[in-house]
């Protein structure tokens, strides 16, 4: 294992180091929040792929696969099916109104009070999906070096928060652009290929494999639906995701960059799946699921490779995480910390005063969530909790705001109240896991919006042609205006 040690130890360096390059490059608050909006097709394109594809996507993706066989590749469909939705429909749009959150976004629409409910419940979100692709690292840390899971934790957080620190959003996305090289070759260039042919082939595979593993639909109908709701409308509304799309050059970018990222997510979600059914015609009896990943890579792939594969692995995670953590420091920092002390005389503050703050915020964040990560125990449960607030809570206020003009501020109040009550009260009642919160936290949330939007006095006409105006990108601020009067 010394060259494979080797390869993951010039991995990790080459992070810090263009980590650190990235921080000379962040030099106002745009630059270090959103890459100063100035990223082109490609480096756009990779690393919202990065951002987005993380270790629930790699090594989950192979244990679905090892599991259910090619419906597997259900998970990361549905979320590559939600990152072209959201490019070809609404990145455009999103792009223009050059803001730095989705609190942002509902406060222009709907008026500041409704993003007070919405920063609190995307902090969670995104503060959660931190901890989660954090503890993700004790998997690979663990085949390498056999260490305790709160070292490979805190050894593997420490990077993480050390580079988005530094430069913000400018080292994340060049880390994030690394990562995603890495991460292709790894996992589709490398172990694709040699894990089917390992196995003997497609046709060798078909004879081997339990019946039913070839076809689309064996993990269940109910499954497939309920990674829709929560993976694919989740990608529409992340604060994580729509930080990506503030970083396009221009809306054309956001709209053929996602695009391209999203189906590269559909290859991936398919490589994911055949390489967990080579590694069950293989090894058709491991004791859990879960070593689908670290067993196909133990045990196939030649000194050498088997370092930059488990380096591909440790990529998807650190830019889920760094993508995260930066996103819960910016909700935090902009959306709750901003406005609770709004109400007391401020001075001004300049750039650096800016970066500093945000700087310190993700340090706070990523230690935060290091610990949270050392002593949580279940992650599954964790993950689906934040997903349900955020989709049952945000989804129907977010969109409808984007597509209706009759959606007002007391139908988006109403929204995230009875999504966000719904939710937790099925998730008590019926189980974490459970599919109800999410079906009825939905329901909910559009019959509040819809009924409570008609009930009352429509938003003001000149508010909403002030709204029209921004997502038309006529404006040249680079701050969100003041919010709009709402009824």
């Amino acid at each position: 294992m010394a060259v494979d040690y080797l390869v993951m130890l010039g991995y990790l360096l080459a992070i810090v180091g263009v980590g650190w390059w990235g921080k000379r490059l962040a030099a106002s608050k745009s630059d270090f929040l959103v890459a100063g909006r100035r990223l082109g097709p490609l480096m756009y394109t990779g690393t919202m792929a990065a951002i987005v594809l993380g270790g629930a996507s790699t090594i989950g993706g192979v244990r679905l696969g090892y599991t259910y066989g090619l419906s597997g590749a259900a998970m990361v469909f549905a979320i590559g099916l939600g990152l072209l939705a959201l490019s070809v429909f609404f990145s455009a749009r999103i792009a223009r109104l050059r803001v730095y959150t989705v609190a942002d976004m509902l406060s222009l629409r709907y008026g500041d009070a409704a993003s007070v409910i919405s920063g609190v419940v995307m902090w969670v979100y995104t503060l959660m999906l931190a901890v989660t692709s954090t503890i993700a690292y004790a998997g690979v840390f663990d085949v390498l070096f056999d260490v305790p899971r709160w070292v490979a934790v805190v050894v593997g957080g420490a990077i993480v928060v050390g580079y988005s620190a530094l430069g913000g959003m400018w080292s994340i996305t060049l880390t994030d652009m690394v990562q995603f090289v890495i991460k292709s070759v790894g996992v589709l260039v490398l172990l694709l290929p040699i894990a089917v042919v390992k196995a003997g082939g497609f046709a060798a595979m078909a004879d081997r494999l339990p019946h039913g593993y070839f076809s689309p639909t064996s993990i269940g109908g109910q499954t497939i639906f309920t990674y829709v709701l929560i993976y694919t409308f989740g990608m529409l509304i992340g604060q994580d995701i729509w930080q990506r799309v503030f970083t396009a050059r221009n809306d054309r970018v956001a709209t053929w960059g996602g695009t391209a990222a999203g189906v590269y997510c559909l290859v991936y979600a398919l490589a994911g799946a055949f390489i967990g059914m080579a590694t069950k015609a293989l090894y058709p009896h491991l004791a859990d699921a879960d070593q689908a990943f670290a067993t196909i890579v133990q045990h196939t792939l030649p000194t050498g490779v088997r370092g930059l594969v488990l380096a591909a692995a440790l990529s998807a995670m650190m830019s889920t995480a760094s993508g995260a953590l930066i996103a819960s420091a910016t909700v935090a920092h902009n959306d709750i910390w901003a406005r609770l002390r709004r109400g007391s005389p401020t001075t001004q503050t300049d750039e650096r005063d800016e970066i500093r703050s945000n700087r310190w915020a993700i340090v706070v964040l990523g230690v935060t969530a290091i610990v949270i990560a050392c002593v949580l125990g279940d992650v599954l449960a964790a993950l689906t909790v934040a997903y349900n607030l955020l989709v049952g809570g945000l989804l129907v206020p977010i969109l409808g705001g984007l597509v209706w003009k009759r959606g007002n501020l007391p139908g988006a109040l109403a929204a995230m109240i009875a999504g966000g009550i719904t939710v937790i009260t099925l998730m008590v009642t019926e189980g974490l896991l459970a599919n109800e919160p999410i079906y009825f936290g939905l329901l909910a949330a559009l019959v509040a919006y819809v009924a409570i939007s008609l009930a009352t006095k429509p938003t003001e006409d000149a508010a909403v042609d002030a709204w029209r105006r921004r997502v038309a990108g006529e404006t040249e601020a680079t701050a969100p205006a003041p919010a709009p009067a709402s009824v």
